[in-house]
């Protein structure tokens, strides 16, 4: 994926279980968990491009979150920053090689941000 590109989609659930069964059986997701992710079943759309995960409902996170991929996501905070954001969640570590994060707009839209790579 490229700068800028909407990488991934999280949806927030109170029930992995049964929320993969009905997305699976609406859409025609594939869905599973990947080892080293348990807890978080991740899905992949029918044209094998678009995806995400089911992530556990918080009272922070009550609302599908899309995932954009930068370059770097320190720059991009600091841009973010300076264009009126503000952060949610500070640079985090997902895997060795891939990392994350979570803004708002001026407008309260939460974006997260994905940089690096992952084996998933």
């Amino acid at each position: 994926m490229a700068h800028g590109d909407i990488t991934h989609i999280d949806i927030p659930v109170s029930d992995a279980k049964a929320a993969s069964a009905f997305y699976g059986s609406l859409f025609g997701w594939q869905i599973a968990e990947v080892p080293g992710f348990e807890g978080y079943p991740m899905w992949q759309a029918p044209n094998k491009i678009s995806g995400g995960g089911l992530a556990p409902r918080s009272d922070g996170f009550t609302q599908p979150r899309s995932y954009v991929e930068v370059d770097s996501i320190d720059e991009t905070l600091a841009k973010a920053r300076e264009l009126g954001a503000k952060v949610l969640m500070e640079k985090d570590e997902i895997t060795a090689t891939s990392w994350w994060a979570v803004i708002a707009d001026a407008d309260g839209n939460v974006i997260g941000l994905y940089e690096g790579t992952t084996d998933v």
